[in-house]
């Protein structure tokens, strides 16, 4: 076996090579740095001096990170926090990215939908440090947003959208959907293309409007990409984000904007609790890995569902 598979190489040589140097940054930034997981488990004070040496001679300590952080005060807020405004950014950008894909499809004026669907991925692509400037602009209490609701007499008073945990959930929420929208619209883009226009034809035949060929061709169409992509969305519930909540977020909004990342930033970096730090997003690493296999799972059963 061994022989065979030094044979494969030498065969292959050129492609190997070829991929080295992403195995290497692969094993060096990804591979590597997990053996400092071992800090999750020890009491970790950090000292001048080689950092390996030190983390191995710190006292372990096993779990007691982890049952710190579940007894805590924090992590039900947090994990509500994070759980939320996973869902709710996953539920609105779903429905918009859809909505929007449908739209594009039905227009018929190439260079407008070709403007609008440019336009609609573009933020996609802009650093969230510039779309959170562009957000707060929008939504201070001199923005444009509350100028408009001023003036349509909505509102009596500018609404602190920022300074009011209350509305935290969906400021992100639609943040999300605005810088992701585009991208993720081009993804039902595709899968729109590959419906069989004779399934529209025989309906127009029968004496169905666009509306109700939508409804029943289109949307049912698209039932199994929709269902792949919610679950592959569900198993990344945890990943919330770090920047848009960090560069959102402050002090008077913590109770609903402090999630896994920016609590575990916080202690770790900023209060010097490492270990601690380590602990907390071990676990949601670990949480993440749990239900990427259970998606996992759930995408080979879809195989043989009606969903496909």
């Amino acid at each position: 076996m061994r022989h065979g598979l030094a044979k494969r190489i030498i065969a292959h040589k050129y492609f190997y090579l070829m991929i080295l140097p992403g195995a290497v940054l692969v094993f060096l930034f990804s591979y590597l740095p997990l053996a400092g997981l071992y800090m999750a488990f020890v009491d970790f004070r950090p000292q001048l001096g080689n950092f390996w040496p030190t983390l191995f001679r710190s006292k372990f300590v096993g779990t007691e990170w982890f049952r710190y952080f579940f007894a805590g005060q924090d992590f039900f807020r947090v994990m509500r926090n994070t759980l939320a405004s996973s869902v709710l950014s996953l539920s609105l950008g779903t429905v918009a990215a859809i909505s929007l894909a449908i739209m594009l499809n039905e227009c018929r004026g190439r260079i407008f939908k070709r403007v609008v669907q440019t336009a609609s991925y573009l933020p996609y692509f802009v650093s969230w440090v510039i779309a959170a400037n562009i957000i707060v602009t929008l939504l201070s209490a001199g923005g444009a947003l509350n100028q408009l609701l001023l003036k349509l007499g909505l509102v009596g008073e500018s609404v602190m959208f920022l300074q009011d945990g209350r509305y935290f959930w969906s400021v992100i929420a639609a943040s999300n959907t605005w810088k992701d929208m585009g991208y993720n619209a081009i993804m039902y883009l595709a899968a729109i293309t590959a419906i069989s226009a004779e399934l529209f034809e025989a309906a127009q035949v029968d004496g169905a409007g666009r509306l109700r060929q939508i409804w029943h061709i289109l949307l049912p169409s698209l039932r199994p990409t929709i269902a792949i992509l919610l679950i592959l969305n569900i198993g990344n519930l945890l990943n919330t984000g770090f920047d848009q909540y960090f560069l959102l977020g402050n002090p008077l909004t913590r109770e609903f904007s402090d999630v896994i990342d920016t609590y575990s930033f916080r202690y770790g970096i900023q209060n010097g609790a490492y270990s601690y730090a380590t602990a907390v997003s071990l676990f949601k690493s670990a949480v993440a890995f749990v239900m990427v296999l259970g998606v996992n799972q759930a995408a080979k059963a879809m195989k043989t569902s009606h969903l496909f």
